[in-house]
């Protein structure tokens, strides 16, 4: 695992099982973001728009004494298909065992009303971030998670928002403080969550969800979006029984949703457990 330093921001590897405390960022790709190409001595980090979030999540993290952050746009050497796989097959894991994730909205003004006034929190409700694919995995997994405007001030946490996030994302508010185990929750309605949600390359809408299924699989970019879709549903059911993957009308489409947006439109309309058997279109 790479992590950056928050005092040298220097990158720093380490191996086995042994990771030094760490922070980690969630945040939305913008324009001139800074690669690990760019972080090399010969790079030219500085000179980017993304240098200054690197910069104020790393000054962020040395308040609550930590050394080191996890940063995905720097800290995978996305040139390596195989770092790049092992990356995202890892990142749940990754976020999960962080000490704390920094939510950073970009998109969210300073707020002349401090705290959770009604202003802004439909300021933060329309926010970017909670439409991108790969910010739902980071929703989730971290054991703190703290939200950030776009002048790094403090807006509240997961658990003080959680009613909000159930408003804008259609996650249970149990799901959201960890109060129901992500394992209990159905495939059809983890899969509901990421219906409306988007990402710049088309396979990586099935590949944010390996994670929240508890799985591992190869990345095959070029694949399409339906075929990564039908391949993470398939490598689902080698280790599972939850038969709400089926809520799908096989008529049309097969057994197989190919498709996390169709998949919402013939989604039962109340949240289905892991282990229910009354299931849409299931054969036989």
């Amino acid at each position: 695992m790479r992590l950056l330093h928050t005092d040298t921001l220097e990158l720093c590897t380490f191996f086995g099982t042994y990771i030094p405390r760490y922070a980690i960022l969630s945040h939305t790709w913008e324009d001139e973001e800074v690669t690990f190409e760019d972080m090399k001595p010969a790079g030219n980090a500085s000179g980017l728009k993304g240098y200054a979030k690197i910069r104020e999540a790393a000054k962020l993290a040395r308040t609550e004494y930590i050394d080191y952050i996890w940063i995905d746009t720097c800290c995978i050497d996305k040139s390596s298909s195989a770092e790049l796989s092992e990356a995202i097959n890892s990142m749940f894991t990754w976020y999960q065992k962080a000490w704390v994730c920094y939510a950073y909205l970009s998109d969210v003004k300073r707020c002349p009303d401090p705290g959770p006034s009604k202003s802004r929190l439909d300021t933060v409700r329309r926010s970017r971030w909670f439409t991108r694919g790969w910010t739902l995995q980071e929703l989730i997994a971290p054991l703190r998670l703290v939200f950030y405007d776009c002048h790094w001030d403090r807006i509240n946490d997961r658990y003080e928002l959680a009613s909000v996030i159930e408003e804008t994302t259609g996650i249970r508010q149990q799901v959201v403080t960890g109060h129901l185990r992500l394992s209990t929750v159905s495939a059809a309605e983890k899969m509901s969550w990421a219906a409306k949600r988007e990402t710049t390359r088309a396979e990586d809408i099935a590949y944010c969800l390996l994670g929240l299924f508890d799985i591992n699989m190869p990345l095959l970019y070029g694949e399409g979006p339906i075929k990564a879709f039908t391949r993470l549903q398939q490598e689902f059911l080698r280790g599972s029984d939850d038969e709400s993957i089926f809520a799908c009308t096989e008529a049309f489409y097969g057994l197989l949703a190919p498709s996390q947006r169709l998949l919402l439109q013939l989604l039962p309309p109340q949240p289905l457990s892991a282990t229910s058997t009354a299931v849409a279109g299931r054969i036989g």
